[in-house]
């Protein structure tokens, strides 16, 4: 975890030109201005009295009830890692009597077991909230109709966004995933004018409406994708074929659901709701705090939850925190899209590389579409990387393999195989689309 480790690791981002630039000012932000010192020191308190885990974590970091800590003490505490939520036994970390709980979530359990998630009331109604007013900054109103794909159950997104909905005052058309004949036949009849879902559900609807030529059925004005990271050309493969205004929203299960963050018409950040939650990011490699416009990993702390309090979580996600004012006006403050998680980097021939980098080397490489898979191999002690991509539809492939090699080569300093297939060869997914096989230690 040398300092050399990390300015390599924020260089690697940066040289990709993963974010846009020149849109802020960087003496327009005061991290301490920021810094809700009331507010968090009563989450504190009220987490050391009320939850076993984080009275004996807390006391174990020297906190003590009744002293009031400042910003730079703040961010002297200990982190809370998933991996202490999994250890432990179904509510284990609750802060409230169990009878206040009315409602438990899960996270989907794709990178180890479940975490179980309890909610009181009053989560349920901030949570509301929160997803409203998400609705409300991409623009979404009362008059809207919104087409709802993702998940009901145990995961967070459904029941979410339509709660959001509800709220906002907007029509709710929960159809949930799946059954792609009935999503179009629904969107069409009832005129929806709002699809929620992930971004590879989104893609593959849209493709779906154009190959049945449904384009002027539809009315559909705004797209609203999150769950999982999604490039440039995806985005604007899906704004190409339904003409609409699409917007990037951000949640995890573990604090709360959807709905914690979105982009606003600027499209110069996602506001995060700062009077429920305090965000930071840290290099994932020192675990120091990074000042604003740096990349680095979001760590969440959740201000006002009741039933499982999070203090300073480390997310895994890569984001930075965006300075200066939105031209939207809001006073709600920002981080950037999410490039990536630190955890799922690759470390092929010596080099580490995540899987971000290579979307955005893609992107520089024109007659490409945005489907891509990351397949790694080894042979003879010597691992290889493929690239297969598709190829935008009726672009010449021609010679396309040695142009992916050479800008990935470029790009990352990464020799790779390429493989340009024909557009729609790839698989779609309604939910996330799985872009890394590893098949090296198969």
């Amino acid at each position: 975890m040398s300092m050399q480790h990390a300015e390599i690791f924020r260089e690697n981002f940066f040289r990709e030109n993963f974010y846009r630039e020149n849109y802020y000012d960087e003496k327009s932000f005061s991290g301490k201005n920021d810094f809700p010192a009331q507010e968090l020191n009563l989450l504190l308190h009220r987490a050391f009295i009320n939850s076993p885990f984080y009275g004996e974590k807390l006391k174990k970091a020297g906190f003590k009830p009744g002293v009031s800590l400042d910003y730079e003490c703040f961010f002297r505490l200990p982190f809370t890692e998933k991996h202490e939520l999994r250890q432990a036994e179904p509510l284990a970390h609750l802060a409230v009597p169990e009878e206040q709980v009315v409602r438990i979530h899960s996270s989907s359990g794709t990178t180890g077991k479940p975490v179980v998630i309890p909610y009181t009331k009053k989560d349920v109604d901030d949570w509301s909230e929160m997803m409203a007013r998400s609705l409300q900054t991409a623009g979404v109103s009362v008059k809207d109709r919104v087409h709802i794909t993702p998940g009901y159950g145990l995961w967070t997104a459904g029941i979410g966004f339509q709660a959001g909905v509800e709220k906002l005052g907007a029509m709710a058309v929960p159809i949930g995933p799946g059954n792609t004949d009935k999503q179009l036949e629904l969107m069409i009849d009832l005129k929806s004018s709002v699809l929620i879902g992930t971004s590879s559900y989104g893609l593959l609807l849209a493709e779906e409406i154009a190959k049945r030529n449904l384009q002027r059925s539809i009315c559909l004005k705004k797209g609203i994708f999150g769950s999982e990271r999604w490039g440039e050309k995806m985005r604007g493969r899906i704004k190409e074929i339904l003409a609409i205004e699409v917007y990037d929203i951000y949640g995890l299960t573990e604090v709360y659901g959807p709905g914690i963050a979105i982009d606003c018409p600027y499209h110069q950040g996602m506001h995060y709701w700062s009077d429920y939650l305090f965000m930071e990011v840290i290099d994932p490699l020192t675990e120091m705090p990074l000042p604003p416009g740096e990349v680095g990993e979001l760590v969440i702390t959740t201000i006002s939850k009741e039933a499982m309090p999070l203090i300073r979580y480390r997310t895994r996600d890569l984001t930075r925190l965006v300075p200066g004012c939105c031209p939207c006006g809001s006073s709600h403050p920002r981080i950037d899209r999410i490039v990536g998680r630190s955890d799922d980097m690759i470390k092929i021939k010596g080099v580490n590389i995540y899987p971000g980098q290579i979307d955005t080397a893609l992107m520089q490489a024109p007659g490409l579409s945005s489907e891509y898979q990351i397949v790694l191999t080894r042979h003879e002690g010597r691992d290889h990387m493929l690239i297969k991509v598709e190829k935008d539809p009726g672009a010449d492939g021609a010679g396309l393999d040695k142009k992916v090699e050479e800008t990935i080569k470029n790009s990352i300093g990464v020799t790779v195989s390429a493989e340009v297939v024909e557009y729609g060869s790839l698989p779609r997914s309604e939910k996330k689309t799985k872009r890394v096989f590893d098949l090296r230690e198969m």
